[in-house]
């Protein structure tokens, strides 16, 4: 603790993030420009995401694979998270976003080439799925740090909610692309489509100017261990930091796993028809879209940790009454509520913590968090798989939401849980009166 203190004191670093709107000229191009090369990058990569997934259950119709998708596509992801959240404190975070980018699209272009020879083994698309976790695992906590850092502090709620309205659009746009391709003509020209798109992302980011940390070229900064361990000790030793990580966990293990069940529950009980899926993936898209818009306008006026718990206890009932869905249009409207509150819950968790944590610790800290998410996903799915080939899919949806509802009221009612919740409020207020870094919990 007092080493984290220190390094506080000590540290030159100019927090970049704790910059307001009038300290940050040029801001709006920077962002305008991030936001086009990440939407026409994410694009692509949706159109992979849907494709393989249906891909799979309409050639399978087997809870297990569904597991092993879950597993190669997220577990990677949690062990390069380890290494790549020291890295993105480290090193050149531009450099490192541009190179998962141009890997992922390399595998995907691996994997196109391959299926026109005529190999489409399971195997292959699991490798290809992992090789895509890891350049997930290496961007996502470069990106969570570089937006803070482009973005001014006090806009950065608003910036993120515009964020997520504009990657629930790209949701909505995608399934639908995806479902005309692969309809039409195949899984490849979608992986070629993936291609191109990660290309012009990349062309767009690279003319950004990304500050760098002083941390960056100095040659006194510490030995990668010492980072690690450093950054480790802040997560557990921060109240804030360590509650939101432990809400993440809940709700990905409980709500999100459960979630990507929902093609497998629709194609059990109401018709394996590629229209179905695409409905459902376009009804949630939009969900998030108006729900991104919703946030982004009453940004200034929310309270980010109520937030968190409303939406957390909400998945839950949300999960039981999908399993208890008469038919098909009452699953389509639960699925859309769904996506509408999803905005509320992850974009609330991610800006309360890019408004606590200084600049030099976020490639860690958020390395943390995609640990936390793609550990618990491959988890939750590695449970779930397999008893959907032995339960109906639709007691697993209730028996799911009724543990999150424990969970997260046993996360705000406990009397540590209750500190933790009243530390979160306490730097959550803080943070709306002043940009300045807050103190460890």
């Amino acid at each position: 603790m007092s080493e984290i203190a220190n390094e506080n004191q000590q540290s030159a670093e100019p927090d970049t993030s704790a910059l307001a709107s009038d300290s940050m000229p040029g801001w709006r191009r920077r962002v305008s420009m991030f936001l086009t090369s990440q939407t026409i990058s994410v694009f692509g990569s949706f159109l992979v995401q849907y494709a393989i997934m249906w891909h799979l259950t309409l050639t399978t119709k087997s809870g297990v694979v569904l597991a092993l998708a879950a597993i190669f596509g997220f577990l990677p992801q949690a062990i390069v998270s380890i290494f790549a959240g020291v890295w993105a404190d480290r090193v050149n975070r531009k450099i490192m976003i541009i190179s998962a980018d141009a890997a992922i699209a390399a595998a995907t272009l691996g994997l196109a080439f391959f299926m026109l020879s005529g190999v489409k083994d399971l195997w292959l698309i699991f490798l290809v799925m992992a090789v895509r976790s890891i350049g997930a695992g290496v961007q996502m906590p470069a990106v969570s740090a570089v937006i803070p850092q482009i973005v001014p502090s006090d806009k950065l709620m608003r910036i993120n909610g515009i964020n997520s309205s504009i990657q629930s659009v790209t949701g909505l746009l995608a399934p639908v692309a995806a479902a005309a391709v692969y309809a039409n003509m195949s899984i490849v020209p979608i992986f070629f489509i993936d291609v191109v798109t990660a290309a012009i992302g990349i062309s767009i980011f690279s003319f950004i100017a990304v500050p760098s940390l002083e941390r960056v070229n100095s040659a006194e900064k510490p030995t990668y261990l010492a980072d690690l361990k450093d950054g480790m000790t802040y997560i557990f030793t921060h109240d804030l930091v360590r509650w939101v990580m432990g809400i993440f966990a809940v709700v990905f293990v409980l709500a999100v796993a459960p979630s990507n069940l929902s093609p497998l529950f629709i194609a059990r009980n109401f018709g394996s028809e590629v229209w179905k899926l695409t409905v459902a993936e376009v009804l949630f898209s939009i969900g998030m879209a108006l729900g991104g818009i919703a946030l982004a306008t009453l940004a200034s006026k929310v309270n980010k940790i109520s937030l968190i718990i409303v939406t957390s206890i909400s998945f839950g009932f949300l999960s039981i009454a999908m399993g208890l869905s008469p038919n098909l249009y009452v699953f389509y409207a639960l699925f859309f509520v769904i996506g509408l509150i999803v905005p509320s819950f992850f974009t609330s968790a991610m800006t309360t913590l890019q408004e606590t944590v200084e600049a030099q610790r976020q490639g860690r800290v958020f390395g943390f968090v995609g640990i936390v998410i793609s550990v618990a996903m491959p988890l939750g799915m590695s449970i779930l798989g397999p008893l959907a080939d032995v339960f109906p899919v639709e007691n697993l949806l209730v028996a799911s939401g009724l543990l999150m509802i424990v969970a997260v009221g046993l996360a705000v009612l406990l009397p540590a849980g209750r500190r933790a919740v009243a530390a979160a409020r306490a730097s959550s207020e803080a943070s709306s009166q002043t940009p300045a870094d807050q103190p460890n919990g």
